[in-house]
């Protein structure tokens, strides 16, 4: 049974972050050369219902926490001109693959719970529709980017340990400098939200919190 828990709320999400920063950073393999790249885009991973509704079986205790942080980076990168993409999460029977085997249910497009939740809507955003972890797979996310000579990524949103470290690990790979912040994402539990980044922390993702990057952003 999976254990969730709420180790991140609005009244200790800062403190929290940067004693998990602390532990990271002691691990990471740091990168030569500036990690921020000069057009970056920010990208807000599967805010529906499903995830943030406490009624459904598949919510996140610390999702509401992230929240403001997440409004934060996507006001600055609004204002500074920067791409803001959603993602939001669909299958079906034919498309889910091994997801199946994982899901108690299925995330169709006409369940209400697919729906985003009103604490983060898109509004008039891109919105990107993906079927597995992966935000790239199957998807238009890197000719998107690619049209908008994004060369960095910013991942952010639910969960840590799913969509975010695999899109994290797919943006790596196709050429863009990738940073997830450690106060940017949830998922079920503790553990498995620093496990998530310090694998990627140590070969593929930078160790940041929310507000290097918009102060970095705010100066360049």
């Amino acid at each position: 049974m999976l254990n969730k828990e709420e180790y991140f709320t609005a009244a200790n999400i800062r403190q929290k972050s940067r004693a998990m920063l602390k532990k990271l950073i002691k691990r990471s393999r740091k990168p030569k050369g500036n990690p921020f790249g000069e057009h970056p885009a920010l990208l807000i991973l599967d805010m529906q219902r499903y995830f943030l509704e406490s009624g459904s079986h598949a919510f996140i205790p610390s999702a509401g926490a992230v929240i403001p942080v997440i409004r934060e980076l996507r006001d600055l990168f609004l204002k500074k001109g920067f791409p803001v993409i959603f993602t939001r999460h669909v299958n079906t029977a034919e498309d889910a693959g091994m997801m199946a085997s994982y899901w108690r249910d299925l995330l169709q497009r006409d369940s209400p719970m697919s729906g985003f939740s009103t604490l983060l809507p898109p509004g008039d955003r891109t919105v990107v529709e993906k079927k597995q972890y992966d935000a790239f797979f199957g998807t238009e996310l890197d000719n998107i980017l690619r049209n908008e000579a994004v060369d960095m990524l910013v991942i952010t949103g639910l969960c840590t340990h799913l969509c975010c470290e695999s899109t994290a690990r797919s943006s790596f790979i196709r050429g863009y400098k990738t940073i997830i912040p450690v106060d940017g994402t949830a998922t079920f539990n503790e553990e498995l939200h620093l496990c998530a980044l310090l694998g990627l922390m140590n070969g593929f993702s930078d160790p940041f919190l929310t507000e290097d990057i918009l102060e970095y952003y705010e100066k360049n």
